[in-house]
């Protein structure tokens, strides 16, 4: 079984399809769908698609392109989402991306820390954007993770080595999408290799980030099957030992 770990089942490219979508993820044998929340619009839809297909979760989160338009959310309103579904099972995505700036910085920091707080609160895991903010995420984690049982996983991994080893040492997991088959991440493949297999988790942040040889198409769940190949050749493992160990570090950060 292989468990996708983030994606966007409530954007139009899934979401009008999504009978054959999950069938094809179905086929490829990847059992569970997490589909991650990135503002209350986004949030209602995934609420109609948990209560639909028995194996798909959600989250309830605003990314931080979107904190500008959410400044006011707070830890109460997350909690107050989160408890109208039992199948919403974690917090984000949250975080900080100062590549883009669609938000102001203070903005997203302020509301990323709201989103931790409710994720304490709630005892579920936190889902972290990081995108040219290392210095700035490591800080605002490491200071709740020392003092908590905050869990988190960083998702579509892209950063540093001394990025990832300090995520690490602070306890975090890592999720890996389809850029770690990209000819160009060499760097990445290089990092990843370092990485405990059991702090892995693998996505597809579809409909974003097809891996090859799908490129250029858009990206759905039963496509994590190249991403799950290409991480059992840069860990040197076998296949199947990949998808047992990302799927196990999957139940044991999620209660479903």
């Amino acid at each position: 079984m292989i468990i996708d770990s983030h994606c966007h089942l409530d954007y139009s490219e899934l979401y009008n399809d999504l009978e054959n979508i999950v069938d094809r993820a179905n086929r490829s044998d990847v059992k569970i769908l997490l589909t991650i929340s990135t503002t209350l619009n986004s949030f209602t839809k995934i609420k109609k698609i948990v209560s639909k297909f028995q194996n798909i979760y959600g989250t309830i989160g605003i990314h931080p392109h979107e904190s500008k338009n959410f400044e006011s959310i707070n830890k109460n309103a997350i909690i107050k989402y989160k408890k109208e579904s039992k199948k919403i099972i974690g917090v984000g995505e949250t975080g900080l991306d100062f590549y883009y700036n669609h938000s102001d910085k203070n903005i997203q920091k302020k509301v990323f820390l709201e989103h931790i707080e409710a994720a304490v609160d709630l005892d579920i895991p936190l889902i972290v954007h990081s995108r040219s903010a290392e210095k700035d995420t490591l800080e605002i984690l490491k200071s709740y993770m020392k003092n908590t049982k905050l869990k988190t996983i960083v998702h579509c991994f892209t950063g540093s080595k001394n990025f990832a080893n300090k995520l690490i040492d602070i306890g975090c997991y890592i999720s890996v999408s389809g850029i770690i088959t990209f000819k160009n991440s060499v760097d990445l493949s290089k990092t990843i290799l370092d990485i405990p297999i059991e702090r892995l988790l693998v996505e597809t942040d579809s409909p974003y980030l097809s891996p090859s040889p799908n490129r250029g198409k858009s990206n759905e769940p039963s496509y994590i099957i190249h991403t799950v190949k290409k991480l059992s050749e840069i860990k040197n493992i076998d296949i199947q030992t990949v998808r047992q160990k990302t799927t196990n570090n999957f139940t044991k950060l999620f209660k479903f």
